[in-house]
């Protein structure tokens, strides 16, 4: 049978022992496979599917060998897929009262052995997980800085939210990532939030504003190229390069009194990652502390107009970073 995530609770203290988990959005099969383990109490033991195909007798013997002391058990299979229908089907024959068996899998299809018979016996839970919408998302994250007390846009929140991509176990990392950083800063900032809050899918927000103030026309314009940039990352891109742009003001300033660029750079606060420090070396000697200050201002500008004109977002963003790498400082 079909239910759907907010009803696993309903389903105890009913003896259901099969439950099928399927679909793209890991993070919340995690908190409905802790909700089952939770209510039941068992001993939990995982296992991967493929490790189960190879040699069957790993599960049997599992689920046979019950002890006087340990008489009730979860299973979790993770990266099912319609291979291990048969040895489902051999599950289905035994009577296994005090085990639970979570199968967690992909994306099926409706052509799924697996998913069909799960779907249509009234033993067998089938909970489908689709894609968290912005809104469920946005709707966690607020709660996290309201809790933590952490004022924040509510466009900076959108802008997390849309680089989770669907799942709530991307947000929930990135909300850790922060809550680590609330542990050593009393205040933490919207741009650093912002920077930290960069997923590996979109490493090039920091590499492309590297490469723009470098004044690296090629790596810049392959950058641009091979990505299919929304309104909410050229926002992203441009808050990114306005946090590198701020920092370089500050050192150039810092530079005006000590011209010993290493020195300035070692000194920074917060500290300068080790790996970008030649980045940074190179961006002090190509702009002088007036440009710099001119580009701040500029990049605000750019994201008003941004904003004005989203439809168009991605022109402007392009034309600009291509301005400035172009520009002689």
């Amino acid at each position: 049978m079909i239910i759907k995530t907010f009803q696993v609770k309903n389903l105890y203290p009913n003896k259901q022992s099969f439950f099928l988990l399927y679909g793209e959005n890991e993070g919340l099969k995690k908190e409905i496979t802790d909700i089952i383990i939770n209510n039941f109490r068992e001993n939990v033991l995982k296992y991967d599917s493929e490790e189960i195909i190879n040699n069957p007798d790993i599960i049997f013997s599992e689920l046979n060998n019950v002890s006087l002391f340990e008489n009730k058990k979860v299973l979790i299979i993770n990266r099912a897929t319609d291979k291990f229908f048969s040895i489902i089907e051999n599950l289905l024959d035994k009577n296994y009262e005090d085990i639970k068996i979570v199968i967690n899998a992909g994306v099926l299809d409706k052509k799924s052995k697996m998913r069909s018979k799960f779907e249509k016996s009234k033993n067998l839970v089938c909970i489908p997980f689709y894609a968290d919408d912005t809104l469920a998302l946005t709707t966690l994250a607020n709660n996290f800085f309201k809790k933590h007390k952490i004022p924040i846009s509510q466009e900076n929140i959108n802008i997390i939210a849309e680089r989770c991509r669907g799942d709530r176990k991307n947000l929930k990392n990135e909300l850790l990532k922060i809550e680590s950083l609330i542990k050593i800063k009393n205040k933490v900032t919207a741009e650093e939030i912002v920077k930290l809050t960069n997923l590996a899918d979109n490493f090039t927000y920091s590499e492309l504003s590297d490469h723009c103030l470098n004044k690296n026309l090629k790596k810049t314009t392959n950058i641009l190229n091979e990505n299919n940039y929304s309104y909410e990352d050229c926002i992203a891109i441009i808050r990114t390069m306005l946090f590198k742009v701020k920092r370089l003001v500050v050192l150039k300033e810092n530079q005006t009194k000590n011209p010993n660029i290493d020195n300035i750079i070692s000194n920074y606060k917060p500290p300068i990652f080790w790996k970008d420090k030649e980045l940074v070396r190179s961006q002090m000697k190509e702009w002088d502390l007036d440009k710099i200050r001119k580009l701040m201002f500029k990049l605000g500008e750019i994201e008003l107009s941004i904003k004005k004109h989203n439809s168009n977002a991605m022109n402007i963003l392009y034309d600009f970073i291509i301005s400035q790498t172009k520009t002689n400082s």
